[in-house]
């Protein structure tokens, strides 16, 4: 479920201005009410503290079923023919291959006395990796996935050199599934050897000498792969050049088969850390002296009350960054000499207004990454904690990956905002001087935009950002087409970002509007928890008021707003479109969770328990999820808005039976003439690793649907 950064806002009138430049409104579209595949009923009833709750369409769990891919066959085809009558549907798809070809590169990174960074030329279907000698030397290509498939659907999801240069540890994603095989590559000769490792989730390669750390866990059953639950996880120790088989087993939990353990290495090789996990929120960690033989693993902390990570080794200490005391974070170090946190002291303070993200050691200092009001903030420090200079950025906006060495003085990093293509920045930390090392080149003159940050009440009048992003000239006369955008869970927050595809919504007079809704981490653990559990209300209240501001503000009206989440986002449209359905003309819930009572029993959905809780958890817990949940709060006699609900036939994280079933009883319930369709990805998962074609065709057919239903003919 995390860690996404999603969509970007961008905002045109829907003005004169903008029929001037082409776009036109044509009125509502007069749609006649589609066929929809006919999904059958079963009598499956669910009993929770009494209550029996049917589940008609329990047989669309099994997505290796005949049945099944029969009804995926057939809403598919419902879906084009829908979308394929949109006259300017193509348009839009070649407009947004147009946008989408300019060079893109990532903040170059340092490791094994090499620098390596990732380049796409512009429509490749995955990134070139690359290395070189110095940060103005001649690259030279590492690894290049596009080779991996033809089509694209095969995906790099692992890079990790090791830190003498010798080795490349890489994993690759197929369909977009979660999970992941690693391989090993010599890097001075070229020659991947025959290493092959296999089911793996959610874990990177820790180098230690001449292998990695990794963890793994038990082959699923055959058919079960995309929806059993992920159990047994355990961490291996894998020698380069060897098979999977002669691993070495470092540790495993049999008394807590549903613990899942993350093991790195801090860079010096001293330290194995491994941070122990049951959910999404709160972690143990132990760590091992890998410089004493035989050394126990101490548990430095047992609990799962609160996060902690190792962010570095320095100066015979470990550096801990932890919310444990302080909900926006702090740094501590715990001494090589008293591995205890009762040894523990503090080098950064909480801030009483920002949040503590992240520290990298550069150059003997520390980089300290703040969020302020969600954008970001730099700051250097002494090891000692001793405030240096803050780091001026060009604008309100996001410091992506910062990528130093505890012993240089240059560091990279990447910078961002809804009007900012991602730029590179190569950074003098003594200086504190940043000059430009990579510009993208878009012909599109992002001057003639502006990005507002407004602050507005809740219903129980807690004040909620939202950034909102339009032309200069954008008059507010309650007619622009608007796209507000939401998550709202899970700690994760949502900060200004680029998007090329917005661009197309932005030439056709398109506002965007992106609410920092609470359930995420935008003002530390307080505001995450209070849209979690039995607070979950409060994420739909802040988005509902959000469409309440831009309606009341003339930024749009209801014929002219949109809605827009994907996964725990995906649950929030299906909840509000329940909850208000007059207030959005068009929405779009991605691979979302939309089966509040069940979501637990697929994959890894059990560590989703800590913001939302279960069904079985408690009779007052049940009925909280039962009164909002998207599948089960579907009434007859409502006015849904369009729909257009996108999942993926491989996502194994928010499994598609959320959606399938989500789909079939919209389709069965309501009687209006607004188009329920369901848009089903084919060799595609969550949305990680997903290639550049598919995107591109998935964005063009969402706006087509949007412009389609708002009555808007764009100036293609």
């Amino acid at each position: 479920m995390k860690k996404h950064t999603w969509i970007l806002t961008l905002v045109l009138a829907l003005s004169l201005v903008a029929c001037d430049q082409g776009t036109k409104k044509t009125g509502k579209v007069e749609q006649e009410r589609l066929q929809y595949p006919e999904a059958h009923r079963c009598d499956t009833v669910d009993e929770y503290f009494g209550v029996k709750v049917p589940d008609p369409y329990r047989w669309l769990e099994n997505d290796t079923s005949q049945e099944t891919g029969a009804w995926v066959k057939a809403e598919n085809e419902v879906t084009e023919a829908y979308l394929s009558r949109i006259p300017y549907r193509e348009k839009i798809r070649k407009r947004l291959e147009e946008l989408w070809n300019y060079p893109k590169m990532s903040a170059p990174w340092k490791e094994g006395g090499y620098y390596f960074f990732a380049r796409n030329s512009g429509l490749q279907n995955q990134s070139v990796y690359y290395m070189m000698k110095d940060p103005d030397g001649e690259p030279q290509v590492v690894l290049d996935p596009n080779t991996f498939s033809e089509d694209g659907t095969v995906a790099l999801s692992a890079f990790a050199v090791s830190h003498d240069g010798r080795y490349l540890g890489y994993g690759i994603s197929r369909a977009g599934s979660d999970w992941r095989e690693f391989f090993v590559k010599e890097l001075s000769t070229g020659k991947v050897l025959d290493d092959h490792l296999k089911w793996i989730k959610f874990s990177g390669i820790a180098w230690y000498g001449d292998g990695f750390f990794y963890s793994r866990y038990r082959e699923p059953e055959k058919g079960r792969e995309l929806v059993a639950a992920n159990l047994h996880n355990k961490v291996y120790y894998h020698n380069a050049g060897t098979s999977q088989e002669e691993d070495r087993l470092v540790y495993e939990d049999p008394e807590h088969p549903e613990w899942g353990f993350y093991p790195s290495v801090t860079r010096d090789e001293r330290f194995l850390v491994l941070t122990v996990t049951r959910s999404t929120s709160g972690n143990a960690l132990y760590v091992k002296d890998l410089a004493k033989k035989n050394a126990p693993w101490v548990k430095l902390v047992e609990g799962f009350d609160h996060d902690y990570w190792v962010v570095g080794h320095h100066a015979g200490g470990l550096l801990i960054m932890t919310n444990e005391d302080a909900p926006r974070y702090r740094l501590l170090v715990v001494p090589d000499d008293h591995l205890s946190m009762d040894y523990a002291t503090e080098i950064l303070p909480q801030d009483p207004r920002e949040v503590l993200q992240g520290v990298t050691l550069g150059g003997g200092h520390l980089i300290a990454q703040y969020m302020k009001d969600a954008h970001s903030v730099v700051r250097v420090y002494e090891p000692d904690g001793t405030f240096l200079h803050e780091l001026p950025l060009p604008a309100i906006g996001t410091v992506g990956s910062f990528n130093a060495d505890p012993d240089d003085t240059v560091a990279f990093y990447s910078f961002t905002s809804f009007t900012f293509p991602s730029v590179v920045y190569r950074y003098d930390i003594h200086t504190n001087k940043s000059e430009v090392y990579f510009k993208p080149d878009i012909d599109f003159d992002f001057d003639e935009y502006v990005t507002e940050q407004v602050f507005y009440p809740s219903k129980d009048s807690t004040l909620i950002p939202m950034f909102i992003v339009h032309r200069k000239d954008m008059k507010r006369d309650g007619h622009n087409p608007t796209l507000l955008y939401g998550y709202g869970g899970f700690n994760i927050s949502l900060t200004p970002s680029f998007s090329i595809s917005r661009l197309v919504w932005l030439e056709n007079g398109g506002v965007f509007a992106m609410a920092n809704l609470r359930g995420g981490g935008e003002y530390g653990e307080e505001w995450h928890r209070a849209g979690t559990k039995m607070h979950k209300q409060n994420v739909f209240d802040d988005f509902i008021a959000a469409a309440e501001y831009l309606i009341r503000e003339k930024y749009t009206s209801p014929d002219y707003l949109a809605i827009q989440g994907g996964s725990n986002g995906g649950l929030l449209i299906g909840a509000v479109v329940n909850q208000r359905p007059d207030l959005f003309r068009v929405a779009l819930p991605a691979v979302g969770v939309m089966d509040m009572l069940r979501y637990h029993k697929f994959t890894i959905g059990r560590y989703w328990a800590a913001d939302y809780g279960t069904s079985e958890d408690s009779k007052e817990m049940f009925e909280y999820l039962y009164s909002y949940s998207p599948l089960h709060n579907i009434r007859p006699g409502v006015e849904y808005p369009a729909m257009l609900i996108t999942t993926a036939d491989h996502d194994d994280r928010v499994v598609p039976a959320h959606s399938f079933k989500y789909a079939a009883t919209l389709q069965a319930t309501y009687k209006g003439k607004n188009p329920i369709l369901i848009r089903i990805e084919t060799r595609a998962g969550h949305g990680g690793g997903k290639p550049t074609s598919m995107i591109i065709e998935e964005a063009a057919d969402i706006y087509s649907f949007i412009f389609y239903n708002m009555g808007i003919e764009p100036k293609y």
